[in-house]
């Protein structure tokens, strides 16, 4: 049987040296090597969209991988694609670090300067786990999800640019199509989600962080079932706290969620730190919000270089939303296209606050009107960013009504990232 081989090498001399081994090995079938951690989630997401037999049966991650440390990213590739064997290149052999790689998903250690014999059964040994995965998972006709649900990150360009009802419309847009949903707020300071639903609720994203292992047990108990059929993962209620939650638990956490729902929208709120920062960068869609005045903008500019710095996300990769849009305002949609270099949404959202007042005074704005244009706007940018289901029958590209609402779900009139439809307006929000 031929194994599949995908090094992610980020070191060139490294790179040389394991592709050359891996050239000698027999029955082996070895890839490029992928240089960075994004690289290599995006590489097996696709090949796990494209087909279940398509995944490599083995990755091989190297020590100075970046910018996810190695560890991480070992279990992030062992969380979202099981089938997957994984192997840690490493110049450490000691045992805590041999525990540490085993806890994260890791199925053997390949230490450095590297040796054929130790390479080759490393690499056996976890191709032959990978096989018998799959064998288990074709016998117990299980549904291979792939690269696990979809994670969409809503930030905004500065704080009350309305990032947080955004986030709460494109969840229950989601919901309402028939999709499980979890909404996590991961805005750790000022976090206003259970404001918005009118909840209470005494655990939190915190609770998840000190944990070592999240298990369904877990997570269940740490999150709040609402009544429109979210899953909540609510910020801690002492703002102080949320420094609890680390770069590291913050994927754990993502990783978690994905696995257990179709659907993860994260309100990541304007300020960044390492836990919102992880979520963007492992999003399938970063949504960045900003409002159409100079002040909102420069904040939009700013976020996006940040981004870029520090290996987040790419301009072209994130998708920037328009609130609070008139067509008398003098910044229009395409003018902060070029400013940011980032994709715009096909619509914008018009500025019109007295459909939202009551609602969000109240704290329930999952009973915002249907008629309301700001729920329509916005339940179509669910539409136009894919996580809506259509329903039954409905013809491709047609609107249809959502399960329990009678506020129509808008599709996508255009490639993500077309000017089509941009002089069309979605609501406002705070």
């Amino acid at each position: 049987m031929t194994t599949r081989i995908l090094p992610a090498v980020g070191d060139l001399d490294a790179a040389r040296s394991v592709t050359t081994l891996l050239s000698q090995l027999p029955d082996a079938e070895p890839a490029t090597p992928v240089g960075d951690s994004t690289q290599l989630i995006d590489t097996l997401a696709r090949l796990a969209a494209e087909a279940f037999d398509e995944l490599p049966e083995v990755v091989l991650v190297h020590e100075r991988i970046g910018p996810v440390p190695a560890l991480e990213l070992i279990r992030e590739v062992s969380l979202r694609f099981p089938a997957v064997g994984v192997v840690l290149i490493t110049t450490d052999a000691s045992q805590a670090l041999f525990a540490d790689a085993m806890d994260s998903g890791a199925r053997g250690i390949v230490t450095l300067p590297l040796s054929y014999e130790e390479l080759v059964n490393r690499i056996q040994a976890a191709a032959q786990w990978a096989s018998g995965v799959r064998r288990h998972l074709s016998a117990g006709n299980e549904a291979f999800t792939g690269p696990g649900g979809t994670v969409v990150t809503v930030t905004g360009a500065k704080g009350g640019v309305g990032c947080t009802l955004v986030a709460v419309q494109l969840a229950l847009a989601a919901q309402a199509s028939g999709n499980t949903v979890a909404l996590v707020d991961m805005d750790l300071q000022t976090g206003d989600i259970a404001s918005y639903l009118d909840v209470q609720f005494r655990r939190s994203i915190v609770d998840l962080a000190l944990v070592s292992e999240i298990s369904p047990r877990v997570l269940s108990d740490a999150v709040f079932s609402h009544s429109t059929g979210l899953s909540l993962l609510l910020a801690p209620g002492e703002g102080e706290r949320g420094e609890e939650v680390t770069d590291r638990s913050a994927r754990q956490i993502v990783s978690a969620l994905r696995s257990r729902y179709e659907i993860v929208v994260v309100d990541a709120g304007s300020q960044m730190n390492g836990a919102n920062a992880a979520a963007v960068e492992m999003a399938d869609v970063a949504l960045l919000v900003t409002t159409p005045d100079v002040i909102a903008v420069r904040g939009a500019k700013r976020v996006v270089r940040m981004w870029d710095r520090l290996q987040v996300r790419k301009a072209e990769e994130t998708l920037t939303l328009v609130n609070r849009y008139t067509r008398s305002t003098e910044i229009q949609p395409p003018l902060i296209q070029k400013i940011t270099g980032t994709r715009m949404a096909a619509a914008a959202v018009p500025a019109n606050f007295k459909e939202l007042q009551g609602v969000v005074d109240a704290g329930r704005v999952h009973d915002l009107d249907a008629k309301s244009t700001v729920k329509q706007a916005l339940w179509g940018l669910a539409g136009e960013l894919g996580i809506v289901k259509a329903p039954a029958g409905e013809n491709k590209g047609r609107t249809g009504k959502a399960r329990n609402d009678r506020g129509s779900i808008g599709r996508p009139r255009g490639k993500r990232g077309d000017d089509t439809g941009r002089g069309r307006t979605t609501e406002g929000t705070r």
